[in-house]
């Protein structure tokens, strides 16, 4: 336990757009910066646990804090953390993609949306402990190397096949049937 609140003492230490509220938070109470995430925390994880809208409060906080991050590192100099970001929003799209064919049967489970935004959080934590590096490292990264060769053969012919149905869409298209300029 208390690595973990060693953890949370050196992320409340950091400057960015968390502890910058807290700070102001902090200068208007008079309430320690620590006490305020603490409450924090406990109010989203009772409202994730009791509240209406519970997707959609966990859905916000696995996009909103994400893509600034991903816009203030697009406009940074350094690529590092494009590469942190663009690591995070393959797992997220590959987490919707399962979340999609599952969600029906695991939004009935308790705690759902708890374990979710949960899991988001992690993904999203800033370098040694980063949830998304984590799994691209172990999951995404070897499945893709073993099977992008096979991937890039369906594109390309999906592509191709695509490419055939719009040239054969616009030539099937009749002269007459296409809009005229009307004279004035």
């Amino acid at each position: 336990m208390d690595g973990l609140r060693q953890r949370v003492e050196h992320f409340l230490e950091q400057r960015n757009l968390v502890t910058e509220v807290l700070g102001a938070l902090e200068a208007k109470t008079g309430v320690e910066k620590r006490y305020l995430a603490a409450g924090a925390v406990t109010l989203l994880s009772l409202y994730l646990l009791f509240g209406y809208g519970a997707s959609l409060l966990c859905n916000l906080i696995g996009f909103v804090y994400p893509a600034y991050a991903s816009i203030k590192a697009i406009e940074s100099p350094s690529k590092d953390d494009d590469t942190v970001w663009l690591t995070y929003w393959v797992v997220y799209a590959l987490f919707g993609l399962a979340e999609f064919f599952s969600d029906l049967l695991l939004s009935w489970f308790p705690f759902y949306y708890v374990g979710k935004c949960a899991f988001l959080l992690f993904c999203m934590a800033p370098r040694p402990w980063n949830g998304a590096l984590m799994l691209y490292q172990r999951v995404v990264r070897p499945l893709f190397l073993r099977h992008h060769g096979a991937v890039d053969r369906i594109m390309n012919d999906l592509s191709g096949r695509a490419l055939d149905a719009a040239a054969g869409i616009t030539r099937n298209v009749k002269p007459s049937q296409t809009p005229q300029p009307k004279d004035k």
